[in-house]
């Protein structure tokens, strides 16, 4: 693959700013679909449910962009896949590991993707953040941990706990590929692949895993339907916004996810607690400390 050709133009801040507040955005979706999702489960089997929810996000992206289809290049078929594929590793090993870990250790666990983003571009990349960006990062990563409460953890390791940490590897990759190959390629077109890659990957596991197909009672309908719309425009507008936002800023801002979980579950008559509220505003302080310069995509060197 031609790296050189992918790596993005200096962009305005006025453009950071936008592309940064559309990020915040899809961190609320994030939050605001967690319940969703738990609800859902209870009518289909975990891969299937993520083989439905991507496949329906990929018919809607497929009628949005109608003739468009066509214009998708081998690039784009490259990139899709591979982004993909760090997806889809993402979605299904967190799903296994919750069969054996508490959501609790898992939400957790998966936090460890805020520094490992950071470090896999330190090695892959031969750049090392600065500063900033690693106080930023370490208060978000206090942030998240205090929101997932350790101290009412189990502290075993066994074969869901490396399956988490191995998903939170994914999800960091996955963040890290966007931006480093989302640019020049059609968002949409992208994001349509995808969601093809992983919707079909997912539903051939939950074949193999023997889960059925899901029940359609009416409130899982109208659910997935919500999530595959959700899906759709949150896979869009990440491939749209890390054309130019750096891969450690985007992990900084994905970090406010379990922030507005939190509040959610406050809404619906959960406790946050002291050391939720505490995470919520380190991860919040996280991002303070970078805002002051617009983060550009990390180069190699």
């Amino acid at each position: 693959m031609n790296t050189a050709a992918t790596l993005p133009s200096p962009a305005a801040p006025a453009t950071h700013h936008r592309r940064e507040a559309v990020l915040v955005f899809i961190t609320m979706l994030w939050g605001g679909t967690f319940l969703a999702v738990h609800n859902a489960l209870q009518w289909s089997g975990p891969f299937a449910l993520v083989g439905v929810r991507f496949g329906l996000a990929a018919l809607m992206l497929a009628v949005f962009l109608r003739g468009k289809l066509l214009q998708i290049t081998a690039h784009e078929l490259r990139v899709g896949a591979l982004i993909g594929t760090a997806l889809f590793f993402g979605y299904s090993l967190q799903c296994v590991g919750l069969e054996t870990i508490s959501s609790s250790k898992s939400a957790f666990l998966t936090a460890l993707y805020v520094p490992m983003v950071p470090l896999v571009q330190w090695v892959w990349q031969k750049r090392a953040p600065s500063l900033a960006a690693w106080i930023g990062i370490a208060l978000a990563f206090a942030g998240a941990v205090c929101l997932a409460d350790p101290t009412a953890l189990d502290w075993q390791f066994g074969i869901g706990e490396a399956l988490t940490i191995t998903a939170a590897l994914a999800i960091a990759f996955e963040i890290i590929l966007l931006s480093r190959f989302a640019h020049g390629c059609d968002p949409t077109r992208l994001a349509f692949v995808q969601m093809v890659f992983v919707g079909t990957a997912c539903a051939a596991v939950s074949v193999v895993r023997g889960e059925g197909v899901p029940e359609l009672h009416p409130t899982f309908v109208l659910t997935i339907v919500g999530l595959a719309a959700a899906t759709a425009f949150i896979q869009f507008a990440m491939n749209w916004a890390q054309q130019v936002v750096s891969a450690t800023r985007a992990t900084l801002i994905y970090s406010l996810e379990p922030v507005w979980a939190g509040l959610v579950g406050r809404i619906a008559g959960e406790q946050l607690g002291p050391l939720g509220i505490t995470g919520g505003v380190l991860i919040v302080l996280g991002l303070i400390v970078t805002s002051r310069k617009p983060a550009t995509t990390e180069h190699p060197a």
